[in-house]
């Protein structure tokens, strides 16, 4: 299965990409926008294409064409104006997914944010960054596409526990980037993510149980 994961190179793209290439299931393919950006993939062996989310649909389609699945993960980060959050979390993540819809690949995976669809939970030092993660999954949503949307609390570089919780409703807190990575593998399994949307935190049930009977 052809794994096209957008936004390779953060660090939850990479982390998915690594996990991906020990698996015989899966053949990750990591789209990257600079070629400065292939050593880490090339060490890994995982095939690379170069593009844009910031290209147009038909551009973007080019790329998504042949893959079996999307797992967006791409984000304009902490470090750049409100402009690129537009430009990226919000119409980069709607254009990739009419490029799916139009080269008819039907399986998709966003990385959102914790209570992304609840306007009233939304964390207030970054209301435009909701904002965009909240139209960009109302448009996936309202897709043909075989969706399924991961929005996880506050993001950490410690070591993944191996253990989440999931619901539709969790108080906000804190998840390693690894479980997230693991999270969106296990997704990959189970079609009872299809068309479902769940908030992701650490937690105490194993992440292979969590999303098999969520």
């Amino acid at each position: 299965m052809k794994v096209l994961v957008v936004g390779a190179n953060g660090q939850i793209g990479k982390l998915v990409c690594e996990k991906l290439s020990n698996n015989q299931e899966y053949a990750p393919i990591a789209m990257i926008r600079d070629e400065k950006q292939a050593s880490f993939f090339k060490k890994l062996g995982v095939e690379m294409v170069l593009g844009n989310i910031e290209d147009s649909v038909d551009e973007i389609a080019e790329i998504v064409n042949g893959s079996d699945v999307i797992v967006f993960t791409a984000g304009s980060g902490g470090h750049t104006g409100y402009d690129k959050t537009l430009l990226v979390d919000l119409d980069g993540a709607v254009k990739t997914i009419e490029a799916a819809e139009k080269v008819g690949t039907k399986r998709f995976i966003m990385i959102s944010a914790l209570q992304a669809n609840n306007r009233e939970n939304w964390n207030q030092k970054i209301l435009p960054y909701y904002v965009a993660k909240h139209y960009a999954d109302k448009v996936l949503e309202q897709s043909n596409l075989n969706y399924t949307i991961i929005r996880p609390g506050g993001l950490l570089n410690t070591e993944g526990t191996g253990k989440i919780a999931v619901n539709e409703h969790l108080q906000r807190s804190t998840i390693p980037r690894e479980d997230v990575a693991s999270t969106i593998i296990a997704c990959l399994h189970y079609e009872n993510t299809y068309q479902r949307s769940f908030d992701l935190i650490s937690g105490n049930t194993e992440i292979e149980e969590a999303i098999r009977t969520i």
